[in-house]
């Protein structure tokens, strides 16, 4: 989920570079120490956490929660600030601070916000306690300065009026400490009724003064999907520390506020201590179910345990996740190791693992459940496909939870967003998901606790049955099986959903449809192999031959060329929307591209929005055939115009890293037999959009997608999802080794003639960066474009990616290419 187009445009710094002046945050020292322990790094008893740069993304939109957090965990302490602040915390010193809060998202393309519920502020009231600011417009407050400190478990922010609020995280609590000046008095306002979103619907606040403890609840809105539901969420603050703090009685103990502000109420409660303590401890518990299992997750998971041995805790926790991926750290160049492990890092943030917090019809349910899947559309590409290699257990988690979406409602969950349902974007990618988790552990899935049966049951329910609001989950089957693709202003009287995106919707569906087809054949389900087949080539439908575009230069060069202005003649064939006829509805393949010169043009989820394609333009999405790129070759005029039209579409400026359908677009070259054209592309993407910056991400991170596909062009692979099949680059770095626990094997992957000069932009003359050959435990691969999962990380052993600096020599295959339906590919499951 994107967001906004404009947003997507914004280029990033270099990689090389560090400019922690640009938003005077965070700290300067957070970037110290990590290029200290990077310079310090050895082999034995490395501390990953301390590779982390947990603000890349807190800018530039990129909407990164670097709150407290443990991997999955529910809760992510960060402050909210005012502006666009989706995800609670940003860079920007011209906001200011509204609170300390225990539920956030990460990297979601939500403008809207999610959560922020139960704000704390701490604050000074030199006149008394009558004289405290509550509301929100009123306590609001700017921070000091490159003050700013995070890592992974920790989260610390320092007002002007120099207060510390620091957290640290369980799962579904966590400890906040607050440092106040010496010698003044602590008050504290606790919020009710205000969220990032301002979704809220009711609620109580319960005040027992004697045990010191605030329960909360209440009911608040979706942060993207239909805003006439609501969820719930509960809070428990103890707030004597084991009896260590005392609360001051000068004014009834505690007080409940209530005051009108336009025609909305704000309330919370305003408390201060007695003496004139300098540090304060708060136990925070949370709950999506009640506020007594609020307060029981914080007495279990917190208990009297100290802030530090908390913090601890997490730093296991997080260690043991990083751990998944060893690297050649004194080899590998500073800046891959960092982004390496802080994408790993967020890659493990969300979904939040609300198991046994569960709500609405998954109230009770013995199966895991995971909040907030923004979204299945973003995620399937690269996020799971990176977990299968190294976490198989988490993956089948989650699969059971998309599995126990389709028991209790009948279809997956497409996006599902603070326990609702939320909008779906490219229709049910969460086949996708399932579908490539059933096809790299099909022989380990009753042990992981899936059931294929009941797996493929799913799948088919999305691919068969047409819901009533296909807006919010399934797919608007029942006409693109009549037409044989998505129509558009077509008569629907079975269902409803917003009439748009029938371009992108066809091309989704088909390759959904794929994922579908992928799993029947792993399960014999003959007939179903043929329809689903036939169905995922629907994608053809909608390219219309009669479409050109631009054109092409007469010369190209290996590497990275610029922008050509010589243009032989337009490019053919681009994907449009239909009409229920079969008329083509004309879109010029150049609109809701960076290119589009009107701004005012809608491209994502509105009403009016006429192109047809999503956050998308037909520029973008005509690449998008995963499974059968093979024929868009012969579509689009053959190997030669297919490679111009690559290299156009790049350096005229149509491609957007940050946007979904292009994730595999610069590996197409693989397609064409020019598989080192792949590896020069993917320099120059990685430059261009990825850094170590706040900025450093190109647009929101959705959900870890563009870390996880940042984790992927670093080690050198690209993983064609709902297969085993990995398209082969050149690593970022010498060595890397891939340890996969449940089943007990590590892969490490050398690339051989290694050189750190070919990690930038442009790779120099004579540096070795181009892959002459792939072996794997000593034997040579057949091709040295492509392997298969099964040959390698689930057996474990070595692989060696031989690198050699003539990239021309070696732009080949030398072998088979990649596997495409047209050609007889994808014709047996390991």
């Amino acid at each position: 989920m994107t967001g906004v187009r404009a947003l997507s445009l914004l280029l990033a710094i270099s990689a090389c570079t560090w400019h922690p002046a640009v938003q005077a945050q965070p700290s300067p020292q957070v970037q110290e120490r990590i290029t200290a322990a990077i310079k310090a790094a050895n082999s034995t008893n490395i501390d990953y956490t301390k590779f982390v740069n947990v603000f890349i993304g807190t800018d530039n939109y990129g909407d990164v929660c670097p709150g407290a957090s443990v991997p999955f965990g529910m809760v992510k302490f960060s402050t909210d600030l005012t502006g666009y602040a989706p995800a609670g915390y940003v860079t920007d010193n011209t906001q200011t601070i509204r609170g300390l809060s225990p539920l956030h998202d990460s990297g979601t393309g939500s403008s809207l916000g999610t959560y922020g519920n139960f704000e704390i502020m701490p604050m000074l009231c030199p006149g008394g306690f009558n004289t405290c600011a509550t509301t929100l417009a009123t306590r609001e407050r700017f921070r000091k300065n490159n003050t700013d400190e995070a890592s992974p478990g920790y989260f610390s922010q320092i007002m002007d009026n120099d207060i510390q609020m620091e957290a640290t995280s369980t799962r579904r609590a966590g400890l906040e400490r607050f440092t106040f000046p010496k010698g003044s008095k602590p008050y504290f306002v606790l919020d009710l009724s205000n969220d990032l979103p301002a979704s809220f619907a009711g609620g109580t606040m319960d005040i027992d003064p004697v045990k010191g403890r605030i329960t909360i609840g209440g009911l608040w809105g979706s942060s993207f999907g239909p805003g006439s539901l609501n969820y719930q969420a509960f809070a428990c603050y103890d707030l004597l520390d084991g009896g260590k703090q005392t609360l001051d009685d000068s004014r009834g103990k505690l007080i409940v506020l209530f005051s009108l502000i336009g025609d909305q109420y704000e309330s919370g409660a305003l408390f201060s201590y007695s003496g004139k303590a300098t540090q304060i401890n708060i136990r925070v518990g949370v709950s999506f179910v009640s506020t007594d299992q609020a307060c029981q997750n914080a007495e279990e998971e917190v208990g009297d345990t100290s802030f530090e041995e908390i913090m601890a805790q997490s730093v296991a926790l997080w260690n043991e996740k990083l751990s998944k991926i060893e690297i050649d750290v004194p080899n590998t160049p500073a800046n891959v190791t960092e982004l390496l492990y802080s994408s790993l890092y967020r890659a493990s943030l969300t979904p939040n693992n609300a198991t046994g917090e569960t709500q609405g019809v998954f109230a009770g349910t013995t199966h895991p459940y995971f909040d907030s899947l923004y979204c299945s559309w973003d995620t399937f590409r690269t996020y799971y496909p990176l977990m299968s290699l190294h976490s198989p257990v988490e993956f089948a988690q989650i699969v059971d939870n998309y599995i126990d979406g389709w028991r209790k409602n009948g279809w997956m969950p497409e996006c599902r967003a603070n326990n609702l349902p939320g909008w779906t974007q490219g229709g049910s990618s969460g086949d996708v998901i399932v579908g490539h988790f059933a096809l790299n552990y099909h022989n380990e899935a009753s042990e992981l606790g899936i059931d294929l049966g009941e797996l493929y049951s799913a799948m088919l329910a999305d691919g068969d049955i047409n819901p009533a609001e296909w807006d919010v989950q399934g797919r608007q089957v029942d006409v693109y099986k009549q037409y044989g693709f998505v129509p558009f202003s077509v008569l629907d009287s079975s269902s409803t959903g917003r009439q748009t995106r029938e371009g992108s919707r066809t091309l989704e569906y088909a390759f959904e449809d794929f994922a579908i087809r992928q799993v029947a054949l792993l399960l014999d389900k003959t007939d179903d192999v043929t329809t689903y087949s036939n169905r995922s080539l629907f994608y053809r439908n909608v390219f219309d031959t009669s479409i050109t575009s631009d054109g092409f230069s007469s010369t190209h060069s290996l590497h990275v060329s610029p922008p050509s202005a010589l243009i032989d003649s337009p490019f053919e064939d681009f994907a449009q929307k239909r009409y229920p006829n079969g008329t083509f509805f004309f879109t010029d393949p150049v609109d809701c591209s960076p290119n589009d010169k009107d701004d005012s043009r809608e491209c994502s989820l509105q009403g009016d929005n006429e192109v047809g394609f999503y956050e998308s333009s037909s520029w973008e999405y005509s690449w998008f055939a995963p499974h059968d790129t093979a024929h868009l070759i012969t579509l689009m005029g053959g190997n030669n115009t297919f490679v111009k039209r690559l290299d156009h579409f790049f350096n005229a400026g149509y491609y957007l890293a940050g946007n979904e359908p292009s994730f595999q677009t610069p590996i197409g070259y693989h397609y064409a037999n020019h598989p080192s054209h792949s590896v020069d592309r993917v320099r120059q993407i990685v430059f261009e959009n990825f850094d170590i910056t706040p900025a450093g991400l190109p647009g929101n991170d959705d959900q870890a997608a563009m870390a996880t596909l940042l984790v992927f062009h670093l080690l050198g692979l690209y993983p064609v999802p709902s297969t085993t099949q990995f398209l082969v680059l050149s690593p970022f770095m010498p060595k890397y080794t891939i340890h996969n626990s449940f089943l007990n094997s590590s892969t490490t992957v050398t690339a051989k003639n290694f050189d750190q000069r070919s990690v930038q932009k442009t790779i120099p003359e004579g540096v070795a960066a181009y892959v002459k050959q792939v072996t794997i435990n000593g034997q040579q691969t057949e091709s040295r474009c492509h392997f298969d999962f099964y040959d390698t990380f689930r057996l474990g052993g070595d692989i060696e990616i031989e690198l050699v600096p003539d990239g021309e020599s070696v732009d080949n295959c030398a072998g088979s290419l990649p596997e495409s339906l047209s050609t007889g590919g994808w014709s047996t499951i390991r």
